[in-house]
């Protein structure tokens, strides 16, 4: 496991956080997420099999974008 954080773009308000909380939780063996709506930021304990791609797709289809 390793914890990621990302920079969440389209959030503003409690529903969002919400969203992309849902999304992030519904990928296998995600643990600990922590959506934080002030900072734009979304940070998780993902396993090694993850992959970044796999997450960033996650948030997407949640319609926010991960801003590099």
């Amino acid at each position: 496991m390793s914890r990621i954080t990302l920079k969440i773009g389209g959030m503003s308000c409690e529903h969002c956080v919400q969203r992309v909380t849902r999304a992030l939780s519904a990928l296998p063996g995600v643990k600990e997420v922590r959506v934080d709506l002030a900072t734009g930021t979304a940070s998780l304990e993902k396993p090694e099999e993850l992959s970044r791609e796999e997450i960033i797709r996650a948030v997407e289809e949640a319609g926010y974008r991960v801003e590099e």
